[in-house]
């Protein structure tokens, strides 16, 4: 596993640098939005997603480890190269494209691959499925305040 962890975890580590390239959460755009009472404060952010992205990159690589079939294994580190793209994806098309509408479309596309990956998780390694699974629930999360901010400033 270890040398599945040091993949995931830089596969991980690379898409944690370019979505953070791609969020500005005090550019005077974001700041100008409307957003809902319920919106976390800008301190949980950060603290969230430390774990998270940990999480993502052990969670992955017991997913990986679990396949015995190298052609189901490639498709599996297919599906986890997604998802990390459309993670990383989202900051772009949210805070650098200004755009909630794009950012919800791929926030979209992210919460699929994710309920993807807690499924195939759970069909392989039950620890790798817990793992995973805030990531998908913390998404999921994500959708519906990008939802309401696309809403609140339409």
């Amino acid at each position: 596993m270890r040398r599945t962890l040091v993949a995931t975890s830089l596969g991980t580590l690379v898409t944690a640098v370019v979505g953070a390239l791609g969020t500005d959460p005090d550019s005077s755009w974001y700041r100008s939005q409307a957003k809902p009472p319920w919106q976390p404060p800008p301190v949980a952010f950060p603290l969230v997603w430390t774990p998270l992205y940990a999480a993502i990159a052990w969670g992955t690589a017991r997913l990986l480890d679990a396949e015995p079939d190298p052609a189901r294994r490639r498709r599996l580190g297919a599906l986890v190269a997604a998802d990390l793209v459309a993670n990383a994806g989202w900051c772009w098309a949210f805070f650098k494209g200004r755009s909630p509408r794009n950012g919800l479309a791929v926030i979209a596309v992210l919460d699929g691959l994710n309920l993807a990956l807690v499924d195939q998780a759970r069909r392989r390694d039950g620890r790798a499925a817990a793992a995973l699974a805030p990531y998908a629930a913390w998404g999921l999360f994500a959708s519906a305040l990008n939802a309401d901010i696309w809403r609140r400033n339409r």
